[in-house]
């Protein structure tokens, strides 16, 4: 690249950077001083935090701090490797066997993050002979991760509305080798829930897997903030149940819950 060509794509940029900046369509970033508390400190400032997902505020709960403070000291402040690799610890196991309990299911798995648990479990449940069914009204995230598929076709239903996912199960039915219906638990733009309880019946009734983003469900809703199955009491009956610790935990990383067939799909992506 010459020296010409480097000085036209800096102008570029800096001549987007600008339109942005007088559209007032910059992102600003605010810097939280301090914890993520009901009343935080933003840039100097005292608020009243309305913005973060730390629901029941357990990013400040003495026994959380208290527990990684012991951990860190114990296990250091890493594993040093990726789990597929040789950072699969003790703990790790530990934490996916209480997960598993809490959630009612026969086994778990922690990822990094929600997002990496979409985009990586999704692809490794659908490929080339079979159909992802959708709620119209899916997260990003779910959207990305069925996108990941490429050769799985890819089918919508309207939100929330059974009889059309039933029509959509309809036409899908003996066309393919699995149907994947993924669905979010909680819909976090719009606040209202998914009828789990009968897209399972529904799934059920068509030979179909159910995958459900229960990011905005875990801790808010249910017996114990145990989710959307214990909501609806089809605890076990959901073949996937993927979640966060971003948001109700207050923490960060994404786990997926469900039977041992589901947890290995999940491991063969590399965590």
């Amino acid at each position: 690249m010459t020296q010409v060509t480097k000085r036209n794509a800096n102008k570029f940029l800096k001549d987007e950077f600008d339109d942005l900046v007088q559209n007032h369509l910059e992102w600003n970033i605010r810097i939280l001083e301090g914890g993520s508390k009901p009343h935080s400190i933003v840039n100097g400032k005292e608020v009243i935090m309305m913005c973060s997902n730390n629901y029941l505020n357990l990013s400040n709960h003495p026994r959380l701090i208290k527990g990684a403070i012991e951990a860190a000291k114990k296990y250091g402040a890493g594993s040093g490797s990726v789990r597929a690799i040789a950072g699969t610890m003790q703990i790790h196991r530990d934490v996916e066997k209480r997960l598993a309990r809490f959630k009612r299911t026969e086994s778990a798995l922690v990822y990094q993050t929600g997002f990496a648990a979409n985009a990586g479990l999704i692809p490794q449940l659908a490929g080339e002979g079979d159909v992802v069914i959708s709620d119209e009204l899916n997260h990003g995230s779910i959207i990305d991760g069925v996108r990941l598929t490429k050769k799985a076709d890819r089918a919508i239903f309207k939100h929330r509305d059974m009889a059309d996912l039933d029509r959509v199960l309809k036409d899908a039915d003996k066309k393919y080798r699995r149907i994947l219906i993924i669905t979010d638990g909680v819909f976090s733009m719009d606040g209202d829930i998914a009828p789990m309880d009968k897209i399972v019946k529904l799934a059920n009734e068509y030979g179909a897997m159910t995958y459900v983003d229960d990011a905005h469900g875990e801790g808010v809703i249910g017996p114990d903030g145990r989710g959307i199955g214990a909501h609806f009491h089809i605890e076990g009956k959901i073949d996937v149940e993927m979640g966060t610790f971003s948001k109700a935990f207050g923490v960060v990383g994404g786990l997926i819950a469900g039977s041992p067939t589901s947890c290995f799909w999940c491991s063969t992506c590399g965590y």
